[in-house]
């Protein structure tokens, strides 16, 4: 039996924005934004790219992260991710 993996995730969008999901599948879900099928968001400011990603044993664990990162304002996303702060 495959152990499932869980993905929360952030993407860069080409204006400089934050975007972030759940995947269980990275790669295609990558591809899936970039052909501009994936969330209304990303499809007007593609191509877009993964910046970050953690990996958990359960969606509900992975889509929690999700929730709490877009609770926090841009600097604070920044601090999350690693990055350093915008200008």
């Amino acid at each position: 039996m495959a152990i499932s993996e869980h993905f929360f995730y952030v993407l860069e969008c080409k204006d400089g924005s934050y975007y972030a999901g759940y995947t269980n599948d990275l790669e295609r879900r990558l591809r899936i934004h970039n052909e501009g099928k994936g969330a209304k968001y990303t499809r007007g400011r593609l191509p877009v790219r993964y910046i970050y990603q953690e990996v958990y044993g359960t969606k509900r664990e992975a889509m929690q992260a999700e929730y709490q990162f877009k609770t926090l304002n841009r600097s604070q996303k920044e601090q999350y991710i690693g990055k350093e702060p915008s200008e």
